[in-house]
């Protein structure tokens, strides 16, 4: 069995285009609402957190409804491609109203780039297990990351060239995420024509589910009668959520908790950090960029090695080993009571530690999923992960503004080891891929 890493390079070019996105949203949008509107820093985190708001109830939506659709472009590709277009007319908006200094035309721009965005991107994401067999997907998730980091790097580089401390204006900068995100859906439709494709990769599942009940995976990610027989083999009892057993199910419940915490420490940093160099370090307009540059081009570089340690000891420990590196990174960020090039080192090691948590972790709740499933679990990932961002800004933000800025980290480190707690508990979705037969099979890949 092997993975075409062709096929989910272009696969990752959707998620690119939603990474470059939010990785301009996440760092340029604060400083709009903060040197243009003059909001507070908890009113920040509120107008912040609406992203997470809709999409908390819109991804799950999204994702089942492209379960069921069959349309001539296929399933995910329509939500793709005028998710993208609606998206891309209304940002290019943004910078007119925040030139024009008027709150409520932003805000209603805004808003439709926000709605834009969360009707495609579980369709997005869900593309990847569509086409790849479960127990490749660490790999595969690798490269699908491995592209969104290609977007954020992209991003900050034209944050860094097109933001300067003397210009008032973001358009530039819109129209520059625009057109990566036009090129690569263009991409994306002309590489991976779906419904084709979808027919066979039918076949081979078919295929898999008749000569491949023997292989090492957990219950939670077997099909149909197999799932059941599982269960009772093992001596568990099959649940009522579409009969996955009730170990699985405890297992599934603590992977939405892990999610769900590791995102209130890290997007509580990736938030407020352009804030941050600001008002701590005294950095100027874009003196933020390099480190979250260097810890997005060391995850670039960590993801295929990262995927392909998980396939040798398993998803599980390589997200505890990236949750113990997250909290020691955010721990040394604490440190710094001044900007220090040393500041880049520490980011370089959360690069690799988000790597090692971003691969394996999605990878492990569509295992326990059923195949014709995996958008609707593709949205309850996006659930808990969007809840959670939903509450870290107003949460860190009201710290920044009435305790201090230096709250920061030591809240992110609280936040992130009680993610490594839960997820001790997950018993679950950890899939290794069959042994080879010699080691040169290890290097064989499928074009």
């Amino acid at each position: 069995m092997k993975l075409s890493y062709k096929r989910t390079f272009f696969i990752g070019l959707a998620f690119m285009s939603i990474c470059a996105f939010w990785q301009m949203y996440d760092n340029i949008i604060p400083l709009m609402l903060k040197n243009t509107f003059h909001l507070g820093e908890t009113v920040t985190g509120v107008v912040m957190a609406l992203d997470n708001v809709l999409a908390l109830f819109l991804l799950p939506i999204f994702g089942a409804f492209s379960d069921r659709v069959d349309t001539p472009l296929g399933k995910r590709t329509p939500f793709i491609l005028f998710g993208t277009i609606a998206a891309v007319i209304s940002m290019t908006l943004l910078p007119i109203a925040d030139r024009l200094r008027n709150m409520a035309l932003f805000l209603i721009f805004l808003a439709i780039v926000l709605l834009a965005m969360a009707s495609y991107r579980s369709p997005a994401v869900a593309l990847m297990p569509d086409f790849t067999p479960k127990p490749l997907r660490s790999k595969a998730n690798a490269v699908i990351n491995l592209m969104g980091a290609i977007g954020g790097v992209y991003t900050l580089a034209m944050i860094k060239v097109l933001v300067k401390e003397d210009s008032s204006s973001y358009t530039p900068l819109f129209l520059s995420i625009s057109a990566i995100m036009v090129f690569a859906v263009i991409l994306l439709i002309l590489t991976i024509p779906e419904k084709k494709l979808s027919g066979t990769i039918d076949l081979e599942e078919g295929l898999e589910k008749q000569g491949e009940a023997g292989k090492q995976e957990g219950p939670g990610s077997r099909e149909g009668s197999r799932e059941k027989e599982g269960a009772r083999e093992m001596g568990m009892e099959p649940s009522s959520d579409h009969g996955m057993p009730k170990e699985v199910r405890k297992s599934f419940i603590f992977i939405l908790a892990s999610i769900f915490l590791w995102f209130f420490a890290y997007n509580a940093v990736t938030t407020a950090y352009s804030r941050y160099t600001q008002e701590v370090w005294g950095l100027h307009k874009a003196g933020f960029t390099d480190s979250l540059m260097i810890a997005m081009i060391v995850a670039i570089l960590s993801y295929i090695p990262i995927g392909i340690i998980a396939s040798l000891i398993g998803r599980k420990k390589t997200i505890l080993a990236g949750i113990v590196l997250m909290t020691g990174s955010y721990l040394c960020g604490a440190l710094f009571t001044q900007y220090s090039p040393l500041i880049n080192v520490v980011f370089a090691f959360t690069g690799i530690g988000w790597a090692a948590i971003n691969v394996n972790s999605y990878p492990m709740v569509v295992e326990m999923c059923k195949g014709s499933d995996i958008g609707k679990y593709t949205g309850m990932y996006y659930t808990f992960s969007m809840a959670s961002q939903i509450l870290t800004p107003v949460v860190s933000g009201a710290l920044l503004e009435y305790v201090s800025y230096r709250t920061l980290f030591p809240y992110a480190v609280i936040f992130s080891f009680a993610s490594l707690c839960t997820m001790l508990v997950v018993k679950h979705g950890d899939s290794r891929p069959p042994k080879k037969k010699d080691v040169m099979e290890n290097f064989d890949v499928e074009d």
